[in-house]
């Protein structure tokens, strides 16, 4: 079996990229590759997000509001990923420990949120430290939106942990190491992070976001800001941009392509 990737996170930057037609899917039935088990499931067809993102890359409207729809779940063995037909041997493994089972279960947890929790699991399991990240940081989008600062604060904080866990981070990943230590109000370790980035000299548009990043860090701001606080407005609203400057290029990086984007009149 193939191993899962990140699903509806293909860089692992915004959350769902566009397909080739946007909404939901109808309703399919779907066997687990878990455990066999066959239920009804949509895959998720992401319409291309308009709005700014945040500092953290969360997409904006309309691709925000549809978090719930992101990731399949098995109703029996509570497998969780983007399409639960694919597994990876490890994922196998990991949902019948009794860690995943008491994380799908854990009631004090907004249940989108778990939900996110039980593929950054499996992902972790799998050896996929950054996807885990992501899935873990989507947790804390989810918190947000459920009024759960606290709970939103401690996956921030244990979504820059498999960040680091894992391979070297190069410098757009690391902004949003930033982004999440200053959102976990973990001001010293983002000061410090930010200041090391600034010092090596990054792309101007990496550089624009860090020097903002730094400046809310000395106010002790903790709250969600956009990448359109950090570069250039724009002359006209930007159209279905995300998707396609998440893609990692061998061309300009994501905060390059994001600061042209908004220059572009």
């Amino acid at each position: 079996m193939s191993r899962p990737t990140p699903g509806p996170f293909h860089a692992a930057r915004n959350g769902p990229q566009p397909g080739p037609r946007a909404g939901a899917a109808r309703p399919a039935d779907i066997r687990c590759a878990v455990c066999g088990t066959s239920s009804r499931q949509t895959r998720f067809r992401p319409m291309p997000p308009e709005g700014a993102p945040d500092l953290d890359l969360r997409p904006g409207e309309p691709l925000r509001s549809t978090m719930a729809a992101w990731l399949q779940q098995c109703p029996h063995c509570g497998y969780v990923a983007p399409e639960i037909a694919h597994a990876h041997p490890a994922a196998i493994e990991a949902v019948g420990t009794a860690p995943f089972r008491a994380l799908i279960a854990d009631s004090t947890h907004p249940p989108l949120s778990r939900r996110f929790l039980a593929y950054a699991y499996v992902l972790e399991e799998t050896g996929a430290l950054h996807a885990a990240a992501e899935a873990t940081l989507q947790a804390a989008w989810a918190a947000d939106d459920a009024r759960k600062p606290d709970l939103a604060r401690a996956w921030r904080g244990d979504a820059v942990a498999l960040w680091r866990a894992g391979p070297p981070l190069d410098a757009e990943q690391t902004v949003r190491v930033v982004d999440a230590l200053r959102r976990a109000e973990a001001f010293d370790d983002a000061a410090n992070t930010a200041g090391q980035l600034a010092a090596s000299h990054p792309p101007e548009a990496v550089a624009g976001v860090i020097a903002l990043e730094q400046r809310l860090i000395a106010l002790e701001d903790s709250g969600r800001h956009t990448v359109a606080s950090a570069l250039p407005p724009p002359s006209r609203r930007p159209h279905a941009s995300h998707g396609s400057i998440a893609r990692r290029s061998t061309g300009p990086g994501l905060w390059e392509r994001l600061r042209r984007l908004w220059r572009r009149s």
